[in-house]
């Protein structure tokens, strides 16, 4: 049987032989304790390749957005972010549960935010509304499509958010994707942010894997953290090198993931049974055109054809192009839609 063309998420990936023979020579050590050499060379590649002084690896991205955000937050105050923001809706409550953080949700049209946004969520000072300590920024943001914040865009944010005495933390688990699309080097879609998660699994065809660039200084608090959050790992390096090898071999071709996505919704532009989101990156969102499909429904009979997407809200799926599809698997994918909810 053929295999189905899976679109759930670029974090289906498998690594390829290249990259198992990298993680089975990895140079390891124990991290926890005195340190894992492979490891350290890999947070030294992502602090250069961002433009920070420092990174820390984590075994999640989750894991590095939540240290990222305690280091810039207090308890008792607000982090401005998107209202849609992976850190709202997927990350079980995080911000409220280990940081006494509350969120104040920004809404926008499109997923990105803007400096007149983000200067209209401040409060005024008043000793009965609580304080704002940070803004964490997504790029590029999810529930929004794969939507880019240009360089541009990100500097005028930036500075609103520097003008009202706010860290900025960046939830970049696609940040390879927005600086792709964007043509520019990542640390410039990272210039003037304190924190910038990157994630390793998502895009670049790793395991698992994530890294918080940081200053040096906020190094040692942002270990504290990650150890109490049971991030600590041993022989890190096994992980890291599947990271140091994909960003050499897998992050030079990632704009294909993007020109994959851009023939997917093509093909599907005019079928008349879901309506495609132009895409900016690697994720199509497909809207149902019929009131008689819904997710619940159209899901599985895609899966039975040979296609698997992602159930996204009550009217709308998602797919997402990654290094293990490719145009003849998004050709044939979107082929198979076509036939199936004719």
């Amino acid at each position: 049987m053929t295999a189905p063309v899976d679109l759930r998420s670029d974090t289906v990936t498998k690594p390829s032989a290249a990259m198992r023979q990298a993680m089975a020579e990895a140079e390891v050590g124990d991290d926890v304790l005195d340190g894992d050499p492979t490891t350290r060379r890999l947070e030294a590649r992502i602090a250069g390749l961002l433009g920070t002084e420092d990174a820390l690896f984590f075994p999640s991205g989750t894991q590095a957005n939540q240290t990222g955000i305690a280091l810039l937050t207090r308890p008792g105050t607000e982090l401005l972010l998107e209202a849609n923001a992976h850190l709202v809706h997927y990350e079980m409550a995080g911000l409220a549960a280990l940081w006494g953080v509350q969120i104040r949700p920004i809404a926008t049209p499109d997923g990105l935010v803007t400096p007149e946004l983000v200067r209209g969520a401040l409060r005024p000072a008043s000793p009965h509304v609580p304080r704002s300590s940070a803004l964490a920024v997504e790029n590029t943001h999810n529930a929004a499509g794969g939507r880019v914040l240009g360089p541009d865009a990100f500097d005028g944010v930036v500075q609103a958010a520097r003008a009202a005495g706010l860290g900025v933390h960046v939830d970049g688990a696609r940040l390879w994707n927005a600086a792709a699309a964007a043509q520019v080097p990542p640390a410039r879609l990272a210039r003037g942010a304190d924190t910038v998660m990157v994630s390793v699994s998502k895009g670049l065809g790793c395991p698992v894997g994530s890294c918080l660039a940081l200053p040096k200084d906020l190094r040692p608090r942002a270990w504290e953290i990650r150890k109490r959050l049971g991030g600590g790992m041993r022989q890190s390096g096994i992980l890291a090198a599947a990271a140091l090898y994909a960003l050499d071999q897998n992050l030079p071709r990632i704009g294909e993931d993007h020109a994959n996505a851009r023939r997917f919704a093509d093909l599907l532009s005019d079928c008349g049974t879901v309506r495609p989101w132009i895409p900016e990156t690697n994720i199509v969102m497909l809207d149902l055109v019929r009131e008689t499909d819904s997710p619940e429904t159209v899901t599985p009979r895609l899966a039975q054809a040979g296609v698997l997407v992602a159930p996204w809200g009550p009217r709308r799926l998602r797919a997402v192009t990654h290094l293990d599809v490719s145009q003849d698997d998004v050709e044939r994918a979107a082929r198979l839609i076509v036939e199936e909810l004719r």
